[in-house]
C-alpha cells in the first residue's frame, strides 16, 4: 500500500463558529503540536507496540519534516492519489493549513522504532466536508495516510499500522465510536489494507475529485 489519498483542501474549508471551538476545542493551543484542540493531545497517544516494532505518531514540525514529506509527495506511487507534487511550497501550504487551523486535523509523521516512515492526517470526520456526502456520527475520526518508502510497501505493513493507529484513537478518544477512511476506489492496496485491519467497505461515495471507498471501523461494544 502506497497511500490513501487525502481530500486536501476539503478538510479545512468548513468554517466553525468561534463559540463551537470555545466549547469543544481550545483555540489557544497550537494544534500542530498535538495541543488539546478538537482531537485531544495527539502527541501523547502511544507509543504502540506492534509486531514490526514500536510505533508513535509525532505531530509534524515543518522546519524539521518538510523536506522528507515533500520527497514522499513527489513519489509517483503517492502522487497518483495525493496530487501534491511540486516544490516544497506545495506540501508546505497543505500541511501549514492544518497546523494553523482549529485542530480538527492534525498532520503527523509515523515513527517506527524512532525512524519516520509514514505520514498521517488524523481528522474529525464529523467536522469535515465528508459529512456532506455520507452519514457521520458525532466524534467520528478519519484517517489519511501514506507509506513513505517503496521498500516498506507491499508487505502488509500498512495493515499493521492502520490497526495500531485505530487502537490509539479508540483508546485516546473515548467519545469516538467509529473511524472512517475514504481511499480512492482505484487504490486497491489501500482498500485491502483497511479491510485487513478490521474496516468494512461500507459504500462508494462521490467526493470532489474522486470516487471513494468509504471504510468504517466500529468500536467494539462493551461487554
Amino acid at each position: 500500500m502506497a497511500s490513501t489519498d487525502a481530500s486536501a483542501d476539503d478538510t479545512l474549508d468548513l468554517h466553525l463558529p468561534a463559540e463551537f471551538i470555545a466549547l469543544y476545542g481550545s483555540a489557544g493551543n497550537d494544534p500542530g503540536t498535538g495541543g488539546d484542540g478538537l482531537l485531544g493531545r495527539v502527541a501523547d497517544w502511544g507509543p504502540a507496540d506492534t509486531p514490526v516494532g514500536v510505533f508513535h505518531l509525532a505531530p509534524v514540525d515543518l522546519d524539521r519534516d518538510l523536506p522528507l514529506i515533500t520527497r514522499w509527495m513527489n513519489d509517483p506511487a503517492v502522487a497518483a492519489y495525493w496530487e501534491l507534487t511540486g516544490p516544497p511550497s506545495v506540501t508546505e501550504d497543505h500541511v501549514r493549513a492544518q497546523l494553523t487551523g482549529d485542530g480538527r486535523s492534525v498532520p503527523c509523521l509515523g515513527l517506527l522504532d524512532g525512524a519516520p516512515m509514514s505520514y498521517w492526517e488524523i481528522y474529525r470526520a464529523d467536522l469535515d466536508p465528508l459529512a456532506r456526502y455520507c452519514p457521520v456520527r458525532p466524534q467520528d475520526t478519519g484517517l489519511h495516510l501514506l507509506i513513505g518508502e517503496d521498500v516498506d510497501r507491499g508487505q502488509g505493513l500498512g495493515t499493521v499500522l492502520i490497526r495500531a493507529v485505530t487502537d490509539l484513537v479508540l483508546s485516546s478518544r473515548p467519545a469516538c465510536t467509529r473511524l472512517l477512511a475514504e481511499p480512492d476506489v482505484r487504490n486497491a492496496p489501500s482498500v485491502a489494507a483497511f479491510r485487513a485491519a478490521g474496516y468494512r467497505y461500507a459504500a462508494e461515495v462521490d467526493l470532489p475529485g474522486k470516487r471513494a471507498a468509504l471504510m468504517v471501523r466500529e468500536r467494539a461494544p462493551r461487554t
